[in-house]
């Protein structure tokens, strides 16, 4: 899916993308990146669409994921410390 296809979806989905990002818990810096690239995961071409047509069918998709209790990942491994060591 192109990123026009992506923002069209998320038009039909009446979400804006900020919206979309907090909803599924992915950094709108991320999202804003396939822009670039041109094309968007697969993951998140299925997600999109899902929620533009749950939308026409008249499905409250919002509260199906926030019932989810999705996490935000964190970044973790070498220089992501939390704290420096002294």
């Amino acid at each position: 899916m192109t990123f026009i296809e992506f923002k069209k979806n998320l038009l039909d989905a009446d979400i804006s993308l900020p919206k979309f990002s907090k909803l599924i818990k992915v950094s709108e810096k991320n999202l804003q990146a396939y822009k670039k690239k041109g094309d968007v995961p697969n993951a998140i071409a299925v997600i999109v669409t899902c929620f533009a047509s749950m939308h026409q069918a008249g499905v409250d998709y919002r509260t199906l994921v926030e019932d989810l209790n999705l996490t935000a990942k964190t970044k973790e491994g070498a220089g992501f410390s939390k704290k420096k060591k002294d």
